[in-house]
C-alpha cells in the first residue's frame, strides 16, 4: 500500500480520540541548536487533513489493526473498515517531513493493538527514541500507552514523550467488561497510577530523568453506554483525584454502519459532550464539585451552560454584591471568568466596581445582569423566576454529527 492511502486511513481512524492537546508541554526550542522542532505554551489544532494542508498536530494510529473487539471502537477486530499499518520509519518520516514544510509543530501517536500489548508498546517507543535521539526533535510528543504493556516499556514512553494517556475508555467497570471484555479496569488504573508515582518522583528530585512533563490525560466515550452525566463526571473527579491528571476528555459515541447491536443504534445529542467539557472546566478551575453541578443522577442541562444551571438552582446566593462577595464566589457568577474575576477584585481595592466597568471587562452583560449588584446598579427583577430567566437565556446550539447519515434514520 503506498505511503498516502496509508495516511488517509489512519489518520481518520484517529479522529475519533480527543485527547490530543499540548498546552502542558514546556517550552522548547531548536533555535540556535542542533535538531529540529519547537513547542510552545499554547493549546494546538487538532485538525488533521491527510494532505497535509491547515494542520499542527501530525494525528494519527501506528496502525488501525486491533486484536480486541471493543464494541464501540470503529476499529474493533469484527470491524469491516480498511485496514492500514505504518511502519517505524514510515512514522518518523512523516514526522520529519510534515515538520520541515511547516505543517506541524508536533506527533500524536495512538495505535491498536497487534501481536500482543509490549509488542505495540515497543513499536510506539521506537518511534518516539528515533525522533528525539535520531533526529533531534523537539516538537511535542503525545503517545497513548497501551495499560497491559510492560512498565518498563510505559517508563520508557515518558522518557521521550511530553504527554502520555491511559483511555478509561468508559466510566464505570460494568460497562468496560460489557463492551470491551479484553480489557480491565484494574489494569488501567494500575497504569495510571505507576505514571503518577513516576511524576511525583520528578516533582520531587528536580534532577530526575524527564519523563513525559505535560502529564498525563484520559478519555472517557459518552453515550455508548447509560451511564448519565453525574456519573461520567463523578469518576473524572475522581481520577483528578486519585491520578493527578491534567485533562479528562470526553468523545460523543458514534455509531458507524453496521454496529453491533451492544451499542446504541443513534449518537447522543452532540452538545451532551460540550456541556461536558462545560462542567469539567469547573471542577478544574472553579472549585465546583460534581454534587453542586448534579445534586442527583440526571444529565446536564442542554438548553443552558452548567454554572448558570448551578446559579439559577442556588438564587439565594444572588444577586451578589461585586464590591463586597469573596472573590471565588465572583467566578460562581454566569458570565465572569477567572481572569475577569480577578480584574474585579483588583479593581474595587482602588474603587467601587460600577457597572459600565464590566461592561468594559467584555462581561456577557446579557447573562450577568441578574445576578450582580454594583455601585450603581441593582436588578430591576431580582426576584424573576429561575424558570423565566432560563427561557430568556436558554441557547440551544447544533453540532455536525459524523455519520449524518446516521442521525437521518
Amino acid at each position: 500500500m503506498e505511503l498516502i492511502d496509508k495516511l488517509e486511513i489512519l489518520a481518520d481512524a484517529a479522529k475519533y480520540d480527543a485527547s490530543c492537546a499540548s498546552s502542558g508541554a514546556p517550552k522548547r526550542s531548536s533555535e540556535g541548536k542542533d535538531g529540529i522542532g519547537a513547542t510552545n505554551g499554547m493549546g494546538i489544532c487538532h485538525s488533521y487533513t491527510p494532505d497535509g494542508r491547515c494542520v499542527s498536530l501530525l494525528k494519527i494510529l501506528l496502525t488501525n489493526f486491533c486484536i480486541y473487539d471493543c464494541q464501540y471502537c470503529v476499529n474493533r477486530r469484527t470491524s469491516n473498515v480498511p485496514r492500514a499499518r505504518f511502519t517505524v520509519e514510515e512514522v518518523v518520516k512523516l514526522t520529519v517531513d510534515f515538520y520541515l514544510r511547516n505543517y506541524i509543530d508536533g506527533l500524536f501517536l495512538s495505535s491498536g493493538i497487534i501481536q500482543s500489548a509490549d509488542y505495540t508498546m515497543e513499536q510506539l517507543v521506537a518511534i518516539a527514541r528515533e525522533l528525539r535521539e535520531v533526529h533531534q526533535f523537539r516538537g511535542y510528543i503525545h503517545l497513548k500507552t497501551i495499560p497491559d504493556a510492560d512498565p518498563a516499556l510505559i517508563d520508557a514512553a515518558g522518557r521521550y514523550a511530553d504527554r502520555l494517556s491511559v483511555n478509561i475508555e468508559l466510566p464505570t467497570q460494568d460497562s468496560v467488561q460489557r463492551l470491551a471484555p479484553e480489557k480491565n479496569v484494574h489494569t488501567i488504573k494500575l497504569a495510571m497510577g505507576n505514571i503518577r508515582l513516576k511524576l511525583d518522583e520528578k516533582e520531587a528530585e528536580p534532577k530526575a530523568p524527564k519523563f513525559a512533563p505535560a502529564g498525563q490525560s484520559t478519555q472517557m466515550i459518552v453515550g455508548a453506554d447509560a451511564s448519565d452525566d453525574q456519573r461520567i463526571l463523578t469518576t473524572a473527579e475522581t481520577l483528578y483525584g486519585s491520578y493527578k491528571l491534567k485533562r479528562v476528555y470526553y468523545s460523543a459515541f458514534s455509531p458507524i454502519p453496521q454496529s453491533p447491536k451492544s451499542v446504541p443504534l443513534a449518537p447522543p445529542p452532540m452538545l451532551r459532550e460540550h456541556r461536558l467539557y462545560q462542567a469539567d472546566f469547573l471542577l478544574r478551575g472553579y472549585g465546583f464539585q460534581v454534587n453542586e453541578l448534579l445534586p442527583q443522577s440526571g444529565n446536564l442541562a442542554l438548553d443552558i451552560d452548567p454554572k448558570l444551571a448551578w446559579a439559577l438552582a442556588n438564587r439565594e446566593h444572588f444577586p451578589m454584591d461585586l464590591n463586597r462577595a469573596e472573590p471565588a464566589m465572583i467566578t460562581r457568577i454566569p458570565g465572569i471568568g477567572l481572569r475577569n474575576a480577578k480584574r474585579i477584585v483588583e479593581l474595587r481595592r482602588m474603587r467601587q466596581v460600577r457597572y459600565a466597568d464590566l461592561a468594559r471587562l467584555k462581561c456577557s452583560m446579557k447573562k450577568i445582569a441578574p445576578f450582580i449588584v454594583t455601585a450603581d446598579y441593582r436588578p430591576p427583577r431580582d426576584t424573576t423566576p429561575s424558570e423565566a430567566l432560563r427561557r430568556s437565556m436558554a441557547d440551544v446550539q447544533q453540532q455536525m454529527p459524523l455519520w449524518p447519515e446516521l442521525q437521518a434514520a
